[in-house]
């Protein structure tokens, strides 16, 4: 496994960006009467979701990097309502949908896969514990040998 040494290198941040330019390739194929409303609305979410993961990697803690990645996903479902207004508004053909659909499914899972990797990472090193868990673990330690 190669070491990671920039967000660039993260799978779920080159999922998230493949996604982001097929989905700015197919807003450009929006009316102009949506330049403002949907066409903004879904960039923005798409821009979204690679900068909070990027954002995340840069923070020195792994919880704040864990938050970060959990707005990513949030970000990532806006993105997919967006999508649902576009199907709505029949302003996505069918072939187009079932693609972005499955580029977005699979982000989904690589960044829930990255952010479960994350939250194991956090519980289980005790240098990113804060300290009331600390103070609950030291509790739990010292009942555990008085028994």
């Amino acid at each position: 496994m190669a070491k990671i040494e920039s967000f660039e290198d993260l799978e779920c941040y080159r999922s998230a960006r493949a996604l982001r330019r097929k989905i700015a390739t197919w807003a450009g194929t929006l009316p102009k009467t949506e330049e403002y409303r949907l066409k903004d609305q879904v960039l923005r979410a798409a821009r979204s979701v690679t900068a909070n993961i990027a954002e995340g990697f840069g923070r020195q803690h792994p919880q704040e990097n864990l938050q970060y990645c959990r707005q990513a996903r949030g970000s990532l479902c806006e993105l997919l309502d967006h999508l649902n207004v576009a199907v709505d508004e029949n302003f996505i053909d069918q072939t187009i949908l079932a693609e972005m659909r499955e580029a977005w499914s699979e982000t989904k899972g690589i960044l829930g896969g990255y952010i479960s990797y994350l939250e194991t990472r956090t519980t289980r090193d005790r240098r990113f514990l804060t300290r009331a868990d600390r103070s609950k673990s030291a509790a739990t330690r010292q009942r555990a040998t008085h028994s």
